[in-house]
């Protein structure tokens, strides 16, 4: 019975971080290129009283053997990076992903960032920035006179002139991973590189497998709601299922130690 505690606890303790999770996905539904994350669990050590193949009576082996497991925990955790549903807006600086890749912004204390969240804009120098104020990496500088901005699927920036006259000003580029899901999430919907990602490889949008640039257009996060709020009853069932067992095993102990007496 006390086995049972503690197995059962581990899997209170588990479902509780599976209830975080989800939680969390759903909080951000309305976050621009936002990613779900999803949990991976594991079982613990198991007890071996008797090994499978064990040599019985009557020259017979034992074909199951008998093991009694520890509980549970989670594994790890894992960005679910597929697309999320592309919409229209009116701000000529919004731009979505349509496929593989990222966008690299620079911070402040001048580290590099990923992101697939296209909402940009134009500070006072020009320059596209975040809604942080980060600045697009790829140097893309406005003019002052310019009547606005086009911007084609494979990342090449035009300023609009007097009679509607376009100049190349740029390219936005994107930066493609080996492995996306070993990116780091690094809070305020940035990614960091890791051993696990490989280091990003910057591409022309729709060349060498990266995405493509769509102007007018956001990313909408990949949640969805009705999933989660079924994953999300039956991670509350689950929670009451170890709970229960966690009280079958207290009344178990309570009769054993009302027969001591």
């Amino acid at each position: 019975m006390i086995r049972s505690l503690y197995t059962a606890a581990s899997g209170m303790k588990a479902q509780q971080m599976q209830v975080d999770t989800i939680a969390n996905n759903i909080a951000n539904v309305n976050t621009s290129g936002f990613k779900k994350s999803r949990l991976s669990f594991r079982s613990l050590l198991y007890q071996t009283y008797r090994e499978p193949g064990l040599p019985l009576a009557n020259n017979q082996n034992d074909v199951t053997g008998l093991q009694i497991g520890s509980g549970v925990e989670v594994s790890g955790s894992r960005k679910m990076m597929g697309q999320g549903v592309l919409e229209n807006t009116t701000e000529q600086l919004d731009l979505a992903i349509e496929g593989r890749g990222y966008f690299e912004v620079q911070l402040q204390n001048g580290e590099r960032r990923y992101t697939r969240n296209g909402t940009f804009r134009q500070d006072f120098n020009g320059r596209i920035v975040t809604a942080e104020g980060h600045l697009l990496t790829d140097a893309v500088t406005i003019p002052p006179d310019s009547q606005g901005v086009s911007i084609t699927n494979d990342g090449q920036v035009f300023s609009r002139g007097e009679e509607n006259v376009l100049t190349n000003i740029g390219t936005i580029r994107l930066h493609t991973f080996a492995n996306e899901g070993g990116l780091r999430a690094a809070g305020n919907n940035y990614y960091q590189p890791t051993a696990a990602s490989g280091q990003p490889s910057a591409t022309q949008p729709g060349v060498q497998g990266a995405g493509g640039v769509r102007q007018f257009t956001l990313e909408r996060s990949n949640v969805e709601t009705v999933d989660e709020l079924v994953s999300l009853i039956v991670a509350q069932r689950n929670y009451e299922v170890n709970s229960r067992a966690i009280r079958v095993s207290d009344e178990m102990l309570q009769q054993i130690n009302q027969l001591v007496r």
